[in-house]
């Protein structure tokens, strides 16, 4: 898919939920602090579905319908809540992202070495993601 493609799809996206919220008069409430609230317990309700699993069992959730289904639908919530939270601030996610992977790039170059080669103490391991 191009990144124009993608870009309208996103947008799509977003207007789809802004249409979903003015229908219902919720753009008073869609202020950015508690739409970032909102996003904070959608993404507690996905971590809550792999707290007690160990790797393995986190590696494998989707193979259990019922759970692959609640994982899909939290990765919704969080994405939609988002969407809706970049629309209201004005911030491209995908800009937003491009230009995160572009500084982490520079900051943790390969030649600095792996994470596994880092000390713990002393020295802070780089992230494992954003």
């Amino acid at each position: 898919m191009r990144d124009e493609d993608r870009r309208q799809d996103l947008a799509a996206l977003q207007r789809r939920l802004a249409e979903f919220a003015a229908a219902r008069d919720w753009g008073p409430y869609h202020t950015p602090k508690n739409l970032v609230s909102a996003l904070s317990v959608e993404v507690s309700e996905l971590v809550e579905i792999f707290q007690w699993l160990t790797p393995e069992q986190s590696a494998r959730v989707m193979t259990d319908p019922d759970t692959a289904h609640r994982v899909r639908d939290e990765v919704a919530d969080v994405l939609a809540y988002l969407l809706q939270f970049c629309e209201v601030l004005g911030v491209d996610p995908l800009d937003a992202l491009a230009a995160k992977i572009d500084r982490n790039e520079r900051r943790f170059p390969v030649s600095s070495g792996r994470a596994e080669d880092a000390p713990v103490i002393g020295k802070r391991r780089p992230p494992s993601g954003p």
